[in-house]
């Protein structure tokens, strides 16, 4: 696995409206490049009289980065929009913009700065979070230290993903694969050792500072 990275929260949708040309800006978290595919035909097909649907999309997987102007001037449309992508550090999303021409030409310059923004509002809407590697672990436990542990989790920047309430407690957790170490030993601290954590997997999460 890698380390932590920047994606969007969720799919969003804004519109921008420029001497009557209007940008209608789709966003999506996508992890292949076939859900990105999936994702830009979609869009096409909904807006199919546009006069442009113009993308852009990276992916961390192997590093994929791809645009297309679809019709408007070389470097234009597609390229601002990756770069609105770049600046803000993110992967895994895709980015449609889709243009209805108003009749008024806007130019390079013009093209340029509206794509730019409409990538960039909708970037905005959809929220930038950081995934990063999460040990998942367990830990059983009296009634009585639930309490101080229910505590200790979020405190490390855990969350916790079950528990089970039996003649002890099982709790299954999630927390940055490099807390785990301070986790454990100040768990070692407030429990006198009596309780150890057990590592069950890991995997990607969104996590928060």
């Amino acid at each position: 696995m890698l380390s932590a990275y920047k994606t969007i929260e969720k799919e969003a949708r804004e519109e921008y409206i420029v001497k009557k040309s209007r940008f209608i800006s789709n966003i999506r978290p996508v992890t292949s490049q076939q859900e990105a595919l999936d994702f830009i035909n979609d869009i096409s097909k909904k807006h199919w009289d546009a006069t442009h649907n113009v993308y852009a999309y990276i992916l961390r997987e192997n590093c994929v980065e791809r645009f297309s102007d679809d019709g408007e001037p070389q470097g234009t449309a597609g390229i601002p929009a990756l770069d609105v992508l770049r600046k803000n550090g993110v992967t895994d999303c895709c980015v449609v913009v889709t243009r209805y021409f108003g009749g008024i030409m806007l130019g390079a310059g013009g093209l340029v700065r509206a794509y730019s923004h409409s990538a960039a509002i909708a970037t905005e809407k959809a929220g930038i979070i950081t995934r990063d590697i999460c040990a998942v672990l367990k830990i059983t436990c009296d009634y009585d230290f639930y309490g101080k542990l229910s505590s200790l989790i979020p405190e490390n920047g855990g969350k916790t993903d079950s528990v089970d309430f039996a003649d002890k407690v099982t709790a299954v957790f999630h927390l940055r694969k490099n807390s785990m170490k301070r986790f454990n030993d100040l768990l070692t601290d407030a429990s006198n050792g009596k309780y150890k954590t057990e590592f069950l997997s890991e995997r990607y999460e969104t996590v928060y500072d």
